[in-house]
Parts: structure tokens; C-alpha cells; sequence
């Protein structure tokens, strides 16, 4: 049962989306399993861009059927606005995209909950969206979220709706201070989503898994990275669901057994949007340049990322955790110009090397990185097209990175758009 996954391996905008562009006319089926409209997922075609925030990065070929999985938390107005900017550039969305009738909603007062908290944090503040994805997922776990199935029930919804409100208003009004919703007007605008969503709402799992009965090809798609898994990540400085591997059986309701490649996307250095440690991170010139070189601004909120050399101390922790079978280095261009790269190997904590990558947050704040010096290379990457098209500096970058992880590198990318993306022989 061919079933492959691509999962950021760093802390999320590694460039999923344009891998996952690149993997979807081989595939029959692409499906998102968790995560919500907080992750941009950026393909680029020819003068077109388009950032994909919900809609899984297959629906721009023909042939290929999308899926949204029950472990996605889905925001009813962003989705139908995706759908209509998608269907204005001419690719129909409607009998091609399947929507989990179990997968959660979020409503207007997670939105005002996300926001309202991370003002009260404040200096403590994780560094979220504000898209409401975090308390969306606490709904969930807390036995008391809106699911999709929910919609095709005008009068039980209005009636959750009511009572879930209640609570929110208080909460909102006497622990931080906000403004209350109008409750009524909520209720009349999402007993309306019903007729909008119907068309797409299907049981995704017995889908998917008639779909590998049948012997096709899906590929799951990842959002965030695996750095922000909340249970495997760099809590509490994590997303709300598993962007690791384990998360793509539970979010599409597929066994293990049919997962039989493992694609971590990784940035040929590192980012991180938000809070929270990074210790390869470059507070200097060289951190501004790779910012510039590589646009490195949320596709969702434009904040910009912080940028650092890459750490093959996390990368050996995810590749681990993920069980990657291949990599694929995206941004390989950016690094062109540059003198001599440095690459993290081990770390320092207490005056200790270590090789593993302590998820604690105190004992990774005290890692110090130990690096490696390889020589920079430099010219415009865009036009390769084969491995021996590449630098030789370039080449043995990327051989270290490979021996080093014990994992084949067969993609890179040479440059933002679809077409300036090289596959290993």
C-alpha cells in the first residue's frame, strides 16, 4: 500500500509545498493531515504564486484528488475563500477536493482566544498566528469542539454554537479582559456553511483507504515542521498537533503499514519563526543576509524568520523520530556567495559534547553549537538540472549533509520556482 509522507524536518518553511507540487503528478491522491490555516504552503509556476494554507499543494494537476484529513482544524471562511481564489485561476476544486467529516472547526472565539492569550502572555508569549489553531485543538481534547459533520445539523449546531459561547464570552470578558462576540450573529453566519461545504464533505479514512485497496499512489502532506511536534518538539515553543510521521496514520485514518517512504524536507539552513530556542540562530550580517537571499517572511503572517547555519544535531533527532527514507534540501541557492559554510555537528552543554538533541527547553537554552567549517561555493543554481550541474563545493555540502544523517538525498532546489528543482540520480 504505497503511501508517502513529506514532513518539515527543521522548525517548519522548509518548502513542503513546493516538493509536494513537484511529488503530485505521480500521484493519484494528496492529503493533508493535520495542522489548520496557519501553515503557507508557497508553489510557484511560471509568473503565478500562489501560498496554500488548507488546501493540500496537489490541487494545481489535473488527475490528482485532495484530501483534508480528520486531524486538520479547519476555518470554514478561510477554506471557502481558498477555494474561490483557486477556482478564479481556472483549476476546478469541486469532485476533486474531500473534506474529513470528523475534521474540527475553527470557530470566531478560538481566533479571539489565540489572540487574547498571547497578549496576557506577553514577554512569555509562544510566537502563534493568532489563527486560532491552539485552542481549536483544546476544544478538541477537551471533548467540546465542532466538527465539519456538525454543519449538516443547522438546529444542533446553532444549539453548540450557543452553548460553546457562553463559556468562551466569560472566559474572554473576565480573564483577559476582551470584548465579547455577538453570539447570534456567529450562530446565523456558520448554519450557513452548510450548503457551501456539503459538496466536499466525505469520509476521508474509508476514502484514502479504498484508494490503497485499489493500488493507488497518495502522498500525506506535512504542515509546520517536526521540531514543532507537540510532544516531540521544543515545548512549550510547539504547534498544537504532530507534523511527525506518527501524525499522518491518526490525522487520515491510515494504518502504519502502508506508509512506505519518508521524505524530510530540509532548508539547506536553518529558520525559525516564534519564540523559543535556536542555537545555530545568527543575530548578525550573515543572519540578515540569508533573510534577504531566501525571503525568509511567513507566507501566512510575513513576520520575519530567524535565521542560522544548519544543525545536523536536530536534523540526526528528526530524521530519527520520522524515520526518514530520503531528504530533499530545499534553498541550496541561497547559501550561493558564501565564503565557507559552517554546519553544526555536536553541541556543548555544561562542558559536555553531546550528539543528541535535548528537547528540554532549559538544557537545549544552554547549548552551545560546535561547527564544522566546509568551503562556500558560489554562481546562479537555478539552471541545474542534474547533480553535475552544481558547484563541487555544492556537491560535497550536500554529501556531507547525506553522510552524516545516513539518509540519500534525491531533491534540491536551485531557486523558488517549480521548474528550478533538481532530482538525484
Amino acid at each position: 500500500m504505497p503511501v508517502s509522507v513529506v514532513i518539515g524536518a527543521q522548525w517548519g518553511d522548509e518548502g513542503k509545498g513546493k516538493v509536494v507540487d513537484l511529488l503530485a503528478p505521480t500521484m493519484d491522491v494528496v492529503a493533508r493531515y493535520q495542522g489548520g490555516a496557519n501553515a503557507g504552503h508557497t508553489i510557484k509556476w511560471g509568473d503565478e504564486t500562489f501560498v496554500l494554507h488548507l488546501i493540500p499543494s496537489g490541487i494545481f494537476h489535473d488527475g490528482t484528488t485532495c484530501v483534508i484529513g480528520n486531524g486538520v482544524v479547519i476555518d470554514p471562511v478561510a477554506l471557502m475563500e481558498e477555494i474561490r481564489q483557486i477556482e478564479a485561476l481556472g483549476y476546478p476544486v469541486e469532485g476533486r477536493l474531500k473534506i474529513s467529516h470528523n475534521a474540527h472547526l475553527i470557530m470566531p472565539y478560538h481566533k479571539a482566544l489565540d489572540e487574547a492569550k498571547e497578549r496576557w502572555r506577553d514577554a512569555e508569549a509562544i510566537g502563534t498566528t493568532g489563527r486560532g489553531i491552539g485552542p481549536a485543538y483544546v476544544d478538541k481534547f477537551a471533548r467540546s469542539g465542532i466538527r465539519v459533520v456538525d454543519l449538516l445539523d443547522r438546529d444542533g449546531l446553532a444549539k453548540k454554537l450557543r452553548d460553546a459561547m457562553a463559556e468562551k464570552n466569560e472566559i474572554l470578558s473576565s480573564v483577559y479582559q476582551s470584548a465579547k462576540l455577538d453570539v447570534e450573529a456567529i450562530v446565523e453566519e456558520y448554519v450557513e456553511f452548510d450548503q457551501q461545504i456539503d459538496p466536499y464533505v466525505t469520509d476521508t479514512s474509508a476514502f484514502l483507504n479504498d484508494a490503497l485497496a485499489e493500488g493507488q499512489h497518495v502522498l500525506a502532506e506535512g504542515a509546520q515542521g517536526s521540531l514543532l511536534d507537540v510532544d516531540h518538539g521544543t515545548y512549550p515553543y510547539v504547534t498544537s498537533s504532530h507534523p511527525t510521521s506518527g501524525g499522518a496514520c491518526t490525522g487520515l485514518g491510515i494504518p502504519p503499514t502502508s506508509i512506505d517512504r519518508v521524505i524530510g524536507i530540509v532548508k539547506a539552513y536553518s529558520t525559525r519563526v516564534g519564540n523559543g530556542p535556536f542555537p545555530t540562530e545568527l543575530d548578525d550580517e550573515l543572519g540578515e543576509r540569508l533573510r534577504a537571499e531566501g525571503h525568509e517572511f511567513g507566507a501566512t503572517t510575513g513576520r520575519p524568520r530567524r535565521c542560522g547555519w544548519l544543525d545536523l544535531v536536530a536534523l540526526s533527532y528528526t530524521s530519527r523520530l520520522n524515520g526518514f527514507t530520503e531528504l530533499a534540501v530545499t534553498k541550496l541557492d541561497v547559501l550561493a556567495g558564501l565564503d565557507e559554510l559552517q554546519v553544526c555537528t555536536t553541541y556543548e552543554v555544561d562542558g559536555k559534547t553531546t550528539t543528541r538533541f535535548p528537547t528540554d527547553l532549559r538544557t537545549l537554552s544552554r547549548a552551545t553549537p560546535v561547527y564544522e567549517a566546509l568551503p562556500g561555493f558560489s554562481g546562479d543554481l537555478s539552471e541545474a538540472r542534474s547533480m553535475d550541474d552544481l558547484p563541487a563545493a555544492a556537491r560535497d555540502y550536500l554529501q556531507f549533509v547525506s553522510d552524516h544523517l545516513g539518509v540519500p538525498i534525491t531533491v534540491i532546489g536551485t531557486g523558488p520556482k517549480r521548474e528550478e528543482t533538481l532530482v538525484a540520480a
